[in-house]
């Protein structure tokens, strides 16, 4: 990883639809959804968080 580069804040989920809105408040941005389809993670377009499926979830039935 490039210096003086933060890597992504990484959160775990329960399920593989999630929302993020930055954090909320003045300092995050538009609420969105995603979803990690196949995946087993998902990163905002806007904040590069990436949510991560917790171990033993289930990921969405197909």
């Amino acid at each position: 990883m490039a210096e003086g580069v933060d890597p992504p804040e990484i959160t775990e989920v329960d399920t593989p639809t999630v929302a993020c809105d930055g954090g909320g408040g003045v300092l995050g941005h538009p609420k969105v959804y995603l979803n990690m389809g196949d995946e087993s993670f998902v990163e905002c377009p806007y904040c590069d968080r990436r949510f991560v499926l917790k171990a033993g979830a289930k990921a969405a039935a197909h």
